[in-house]
């Protein structure tokens, strides 16, 4: 039997061979196209007393390789990331346009969250938020309807809680998402959103399948040795985990404002759990540039440097994390929260390329004793390149 990881490299190897045959078709039934990314991160850490100190690295975090096209009357996308020590699948799916919306299924991002949304090769800041970080579904096995009209989007989807290559998270669950924007000219845009999911995971830390965790990477990919736990729902028993995610952002000239409020209630029957985290962030383009928003997808997208030196951005972020866990009936477990203040600049010479430069603050405070458990810094750089 074929293993799973192998799938990602296989289907792209069948459509670079369709895109051949595409090159004979003259009725244009099957088209393919290459796309990709590279992200290469370096992290400097100014560690505390407190806790493990985390340790200066630097790693590939992205190498994306995409082929997608249009498959008799069919749009494909078959997405895969080859960084690590295995191939990992991404968007793996075909969709059909129909005149009401668009029906997608296979493996593909959830709709949930502005942040989670933009593409990771338009976002301002290198990580994303603590939302998107712990609660987002991401790429997922499952179908999903989106609808576009007059500056609305309505997605919905029903996907199982197990990936292509992570099947021992098992479990159902639905999602939808609902974004509006009445103002959506260049350089005056207002966001308004609203994310909800469902899941039901099937007996978690039990029985082969993955613990249920919520543990945040305070200042970054590297910074696991400062990573606490909010929630732990790990002891077999099924569990069922609402969400949400309150969106609001806007763009005027060269600035650009984003925020959301979220949160969860895990629920296992014997114990409960609560997360509450939220984001705050501004961009500021120096050289004038308007960052351009995606109202059929209620999104923002790339931005193109207008002048020969490109183009400069400065951003500033708040975010935070908390959470809350007690056993029916009984005194709090644990009450923690995760929090971090972000500056960055970032560098756009061309419209494919990017230089990222982001310093963090982050503090992570046991509120039960009212002890700061850790306060970990780090300067962080990205090279962006995609096409």
């Amino acid at each position: 039997m074929t293993s799973p990881r192998l799938l990602p490299t296989l289907l792209l190897l069948a459509c670079a061979t369709s895109a051949q045959a595409a090159d004979a078709d003259t009725e244009d039934n099957v088209t393919a196209k290459l796309g990709g990314r590279v992200h290469w991160d370096i992290a400097d850490f100014e560690n505390d007393t407190r806790g493990t100190p985390n340790a200066n690295d630097s790693d590939l975090r992205a190498l994306w390789l995409d082929v997608s096209g249009k498959f008799y009357g069919l749009n494909y996308k078959l997405e895969a990331d080859f960084s690590g020590d295995e191939v990992l699948a991404k968007d793996v799916y075909v969709s059909k346009k129909f005149a009401p919306g668009t029906l997608t299924v296979g493996q593909f991002k959830q709709y949930f969250s502005l942040d989670d949304r933009t593409s990771s090769n338009h976002m301002v800041f290198i990580e994303r938020s603590y939302l998107v970080q712990n609660l987002a579904p991401t790429y997922r096995l499952g179908a999903a309807w989106l609808s576009a009209r007059d500056g609305y989007t309505l997605g919905g989807s029903v996907y199982s809680l197990e990936s292509i290559d992570v099947w021992q998270t098992q479990g159902l669950a639905f999602g939808a998402r609902g974004t509006y924007a009445p103002w959506r000219e260049e350089g005056k845009v207002l966001h308004l959103g609203l994310s909800l999911a469902h899941e039901d995971y099937d007996h978690p830390g039990g029985e082969g399948a993955s613990a249920l965790r919520i543990r945040p990477r305070p200042a970054g990919i590297f910074s696991d040795n400062s990573r606490v736990t909010l929630a732990d729902f790990s002891q077999g028993r099924d569990t069922r985990v609402d969400k949400y995610s309150l969106e609001l952002a806007a763009v005027k000239g060269s600035w650009t404002f984003q925020g959301e409020a979220g949160g969860a209630r895990f629920d296992d029957g014997e114990q409960e759990a609560r997360l509450s985290t939220g984001y705050a962030q501004v961009a500021w383009m120096l050289t004038g540039e308007v960052r351009p928003y995606d109202a059929k997808a209620g999104r923002f997208g790339r931005i193109n440097p207008q002048g020969r030196a490109g183009a400069w951005e400065l951003a500033l972020r708040y975010d935070t994390i908390s959470g809350r866990q007690r056993p029916d009936g009984e005194p709090l477990l644990r009450d923690v929260q995760v929090s971090s203040l972000t500056a960055g600049v970032n560098w756009y010479p061309r419209p494919h390329l990017r230089l990222m430069l982001n310093w963090i603050d982050s503090r992570n405070r046991d509120r039960l004793q009212d002890l700061t458990l850790d306060r970990t810094r780090a300067l962080v750089g990205r090279v962006q390149i995609d096409f």
